[in-house]
C-alpha cells in the first residue's frame, strides 16, 4: 500500500529521480519522459470520462492500468516481483475493441477528432505520444507494456466512434473540402 506523509522530499532538487529499485536517474532520462507521457494520458482520460457515457467505468479501469504501466516503466527490467503490465491486460483491450466495433458501421473515410468524442480523441493522441516514448526505451520497457499502449490508442479510437454514434455520428474528413 502506498502511504505518502509528505509530498515533497527535496531528493529531486539535484535533477534526479528515484526508480522502484532505489536507483536514481536524471530527470531527463527517456524513462521519465515515458512515465510523464503515460501520466498525461491518464489525466486526459480522466478529463474524457464525463463525456464517455456507458464507457466511463471502462475508462476508470484503464486509468488504474495506466498506474500499473507507470510502475512497470519505473522498475528496471530484471527486478523480481515487479508490478508489470501482463498480456491479459492487452487481451482484455482487444476483446473490448472487438465488442465495441461490432455495432459500428465500417469506416469509409478518416475521422476528424470532433464531436462529443473529442476528449477521447485527445486522450488517444496523447496515448500515441506515450507509445512513442515507451517504444524509444527499447528493451528497457517490457513487451506487454509496449503492446498495452499500442492497443490502448486503438481502444480509444473505437470508443470515440461509439460515443459519436450516440451523438450524431462521426465527423468525417472531406479531402480538399475546404479549398
Amino acid at each position: 500500500m502506498v502511504k505518502l506523509n509528505r509530498i515533497y522530499t527535496r531528493t529531486g532538487d539535484t535533477g534526479t529521480s528515484g526508480l522502484v529499485d532505489g536507483s536514481r536517474a536524471p530527470k531527463s532520462d527517456p524513462r521519465f519522459a515515458a512515465m510523464g507521457d503515460v501520466d498525461e494520458a491518464n489525466s486526459a482520460i480522466g478529463v474524457a470520462i464525463p463525456f464517455a457515457g456507458a464507457l466511463a467505468p471502462d475508462l476508470a479501469r484503464i486509468q488504474n492500468d495506466l498506474f500499473d504501466l507507470g510502475a512497470d516503466l519505473a522498475t528496471p527490467i530484471g527486478i523480481d516481483g515487479a508490478l508489470r503490465i501482463v498480456p491479459a491486460q492487452v487481451e482484455r483491450l482487444e476483446r473490448e475493441i472487438d465488442a465495441m466495433n461490432v455495432a459500428l458501421a465500417p469506416l469509409t473515410s478518416f475521422i476528424l477528432p470532433a464531436g462529443p468524442s473529442a476528449p477521447l480523441h485527445l486522450a488517444r493522441a496523447i496515448v500515441r505520444r506515450a507509445e512513442r516514448s515507451v517504444v524509444a526505451l527499447g528493451d528497457e520497457a517490457s513487451a506487454p507494456a509496449r503492446a498495452y499502449v499500442n492497443r490502448l490508442s486503438d481502444w480509444l479510437f473505437v470508443a470515440a466512434r461509439v460515443v459519436n454514434q450516440t451523438g450524431g455520428g462521426d465527423v468525417l474528413w472531406v479531402p480538399g473540402g475546404e479549398r
